[in-house]
Parts: C-alpha cells; structure tokens; sequence
C-alpha cells in the first residue's frame, strides 16, 4: 500500500470517527421521524408526572389487579420518580397502613419480580385520605392533599381519578370531584376518570350515567375500562387481520361459514353476589366484551389506529349487527346447579351465599347475531359465556367454508371436519390454525391437523397484564383501547331487546356444574346444522 492510500484511509476513518460521534442515536431519529408511531417499542411510552386517585382500594380488583399492575409499571420504569398514588377508602387509616396493603397485594400479584430499589421510590409516593363518599369533609381533605402533593413531588396538577366502587356509588364521587373544583385543572395539566364496567344496566341507565360524567369531565377525558381490550391476543386480533396479506382475503361471507366467541369460567360467582344477582352473564360478559371482541374479528380495516378511526370501524359494524326474528330458537340461557368441579363438589346458583332461592338470573347466555353489510351477510356469529363450564377458556374461532368439491372418496375424509382460525385469549395466549392434512402411510386418509403460534414460545418478552396496558394508557391519554359512548349505546340496543324476551320466561335452565351448558344452547346451534367448538 502506497503512502498516499495510507493517508486517504486515515483521512477516511478520521471523518467516520467523527460522523459517529455527531450522528443522532437512534431514539433521535424516531423521534425526529414523523411518520413513526410514538408508541414505538424503542421509545417506551413513560407517564408524565401525575397522581392516581383510586377508590375502592380495599377491593378484590385494586389488591389483585390494580395495585399489582402500579407496581409493575414502576418496574419497567414506566412511571416517573415523582408518581404518587392516592388512596380513599372507608377506614381509619394512616399513609402507612395504605402502603401496606400495597406491599401485601404486590407481593402476592405482581408479574415482575420483586425489587426493592423499586418499592422504596414507589412507597414514598403513597399516601391515603379516609372517608365516605357521602362526606364532604373527606373530600375536602383529599382536595387540600392533592394540592400538597403537586408542591412536594412536582406532579404539575395532573390527577386520574380510578373509580374502583359499585356504578351506583359513580353519581356521588364525580359530583364531589366537580363540587371540590379537582375535576378540572390549570391550563396545561389534566384531569381523566376512569370507570369500570359495568356501564349500566341498560340503554337508559347508559345514558344516565354517561350524562352524569359528562356534565362534568369532557368525553376525551372520561376512559372506560373493558380489561379484555388490553390483553395482548385481543390486540394480535387486528395485527393478525391486517398485517398479512394471508387471512384478509378469505375474511368474508365468501368463505367463512360462522364464527364462534366463546367466554367460559369453570368458577362460580365467588363473594359476588351482591353484584351478580340481577346482572347476569349476558350483562356482565356479552354486552361488553364479546361484543368488543365481535366488533374487532368483523370490522374494517382503519385508516390508522388511532382512537378515532378504531371507533368509526367498530360503531359500523355494531350498528349493522341484526337480531335474530325468533329470539326462543336462536338464544339460551341457563345457570349452573350443583355439580362437580375439579373433582370437588360444588353447589347450585341458588344455594350460593347471598343468592334468593327464587333468583331468575342466568350464569350462562348464548346468543346467535348477524351483520348486515357485504362482508358478512349470512354469516352467523355465535357467543356464549357461562359459568361453571368445563374449564376456563375465552377464544375466537373463524369457521371456513368446506371446500366446494373434494376428489376424495367419503371413507377418505369421514372425520375431516371445517378449516378453522382459532384465536385463545386465554389462558394460553395464541393462534392456531386448523387444516386437513393426509395421515403417514400408503393409504389416502385425511383428517384435521393443529398448525400452533403460542405467545410464551415465540415471544422471549412476557406480555404485560392488561391493566398494566391500560392504567399508562389512562396516565398518558392514549385512548384507542377505550370503548367510547356511543360503542357502549350501541351494544345496549343489541342485548337490551334480548333481556327484554328473557324476563318473560321464567326462570332459566338449569345444567350441571362443570358440563357445557344447557341443552338448549346445543338446540340452537343443531338448528342451524352446526355444533359447538369442544374446548
């Protein structure tokens, strides 16, 4: 090598030396890119200072889910050193009695592992204000301790008020949150409540309810929670439809033949009879989550995925949503009696603690809808929840057409059944594909086969609990995994003429815990030729 190409190489690696050192990292340019979704994984969305009201700590779902999920985010260094968590609640207790629980109900619940750098900033942030929800006076005091907590931890007035309590207990808190003037802000902060299902009883109470929170917080500001929607496969559902190029051509009327939302618990109703009786499993499970999860297998494909043009696509396709004409044939309804579970054995609806005898509340619904509109029309899409079922198992399942002709002799296909795209919520997070497929040896024999994507194989990471997704979705107003009001009128007019019917036929059906249902739900699907997936 010449001395002159020597120098030329110096001079090379001296301008590269120097490239690196002023290039922008890689976060500069995402974040100087603006076409690159801001919720990028290499830019980890982070909560802003702020403050989290929650009434109702003393509940199962703050101690089992809530504060767990607080816990988990600080973690993962998605909370700001300066987080502070408030909590209100009918006992006589101090800041530390508070942070107790908290510790308690992390140790127990928390997704990630334990560390105690992590509590420590976490627990110095906690802090409680006893009271009633009727007591002005406790309102007061909490208005005087936010203000202090903005001073001492810098959280620039920002509060999300979590409303952990029976719907009934909603009108009284958010009249109290306006009366004490936190329900707004200064200029720049914000102010977000965040109500739990369910979002009434009915069509009416829907409506009274949301004018209740709307009188008082703006709708952009009001999150409604449906957990079902920040369970990482309930997200896949829209990354499976309209990422490959594999499925969105079959995904119609011309191919599918039905699709099956399925919601099964093998538990019973547990210490909630309070709130179960009179509520029931259509109410609790169908009116909000399984027709969420309808709205996503069924919609169009958005322009984007903001929160905006996701609710245009599912307020669509429930609007198209058609009842069946005979509501007797083409629903059902039940509730479990004694039976055995997980070889124990277990009593009736009825016999439950706090359950009158003369109850007429189902523990199992099924209903038959269909959609009006090119994709679908024809296409039935059967859901059904229950207790006290067979086992725990909540699943999509996209049933195909048969093929229209098979140069095969019958003997050859007897137990090939229908090509089937079966999304598991859970437990077992994932996708599985189901195809016939010839049996090894000299003889042509078909039959089904299982093609399987499991997340917890495919994917190193583990998925983050949902609230976990949608309590930093709430910290940073991020609202597109939030049903919006008009998502939530709308399934109320579907369900609301079904429970209308039902009130007019005594009580339900009864069917042994730990089977599959009534027999009338099979009825209903035998009707149409078809039968129930065996989970």
């Amino acid at each position: 090598m010449t001395q002159q190409e020597q120098g030329v190489q110096v001079e090379e690696a001296v301008a590269a030396a120097s490239a690196a050192a002023t290039a922008p990292t890689t976060e500069e340019r995402v974040a100087a890119n603006p076409l690159r979704d801001p919720r990028d994984k290499r830019l980890p969305r982070v909560a802003g200072p702020c403050v989290l009201v929650l009434f109702g700590v003393t509940g199962d779902l703050a101690r089992k889910k809530l504060l767990p999920a607080i816990y988990d985010l600080a973690n993962r260094g998605l909370l700001p050193p300066g987080f502070s968590l408030v909590g209100f609640a009918r006992r006589d207790w101090q800041d530390q009695d508070f942070a107790q629980l908290t510790y308690d109900a992390v140790k127990a619940n928390a997704r990630t592992p334990f560390r105690e750098e992590v509590w420590r900033q976490l627990s110095e942030g906690i802090f409680f204000c006893p009271g009633e929800f009727t007591d002005d006076g406790a309102f007061d005091a909490l208005a005087m301790m936010l203000a202090e907590i903005d001073e001492t931890r810098g959280t620039g007035g920002n509060y999300g008020f979590y409303l952990s309590v029976p719907p009934k207990f909603f009108p009284v808190v958010v009249e109290q949150l306006k009366r004490t003037g936190v329900a707004h802000g200064p200029a720049g902060s914000w102010r977000r409540v965040v109500i739990e299902k369910p979002f009434g009883h009915n069509l009416a109470s829907a409506r009274e309810l949301n004018a209740i929170t709307s009188a008082v917080f703006p709708e952009s500001s009001v999150f409604r929670i449906d957990h079902y929607l920040g369970k990482e496969t309930v997200q896949n559902i829209m990354a499976l439809r309209f990422a490959n190029n594999l499925f969105e051509p079959i995904w119609n009327r011309g191919y599918v033949d039905h699709v099956q939302i399925t919601m099964a618990e093998d538990i019973g109703i547990g210490g909630r009879a309070g709130y179960y009786d009179g509520i029931g499993a259509a109410r609790d499970v169908i009116q909000n989550h399984l027709l969420q999860l309808l709205a996503l297998v069924a919609m169009e494909d958005p322009t984007s995925f903001d929160a905006d043009a996701l609710r245009r696509e599912k307020e669509k396709v429930l609007r198209a949503v058609q009842l069946p004409h005979d509501l007797a044939r083409s629903t059902a309804r039940g509730r479990y009696a004694a039976g055995w579970q997980g070889g124990e054995p277990v009593v009736g609806y009825t016999e439950e603690e706090g359950i009158p005898a003369d109850s007429v509340t189902e523990t199992y619904a099924a209903i038959k809808l269909e959609i009006a509109n090119r994709r679908w029309a024809g296409v039935p899409f059967y859901l059904r929840t229950g207790k006290r079922l067979g086992r725990r198992v909540t699943e999509v399942a996209v049933v195909f057409q048969k093929a229209p002709h098979l140069p095969f002799s019958k003997d050859e296909t007897e137990i090939l059944g229908h090509n089937a795209l079966v999304i598991r919520v859970q437990p077992d997070e994932g996708v599985t594909v189901r195809f016939g497929s010839k049996v090894p040896g000299t003889a042509m024999e078909v039959r089904d086969v299982s093609m399987d994507f499991a997340y917890g194989e495919s994917f190193m990471e583990s998925s983050p609990e949902a609230y976990e997704r949608l309590l930093l979705d709430v910290l940073i107003g991020d609202p597109p995994l939030f049903p919006h009001q008009r998502e939530v009128e709308l399934s109320w007019k579907i369900l609301d003429p079904i429970e209308e019917f039902w009130a007019t036929q005594g009580p339900p059906e009864d069917y042994p815990a730990g089977t599959w249902g009534p027999a009338s739900a099979d009825e209903m699907m035998a009707r149409d030729g078809r039968v129930w997936r065996r989970l």
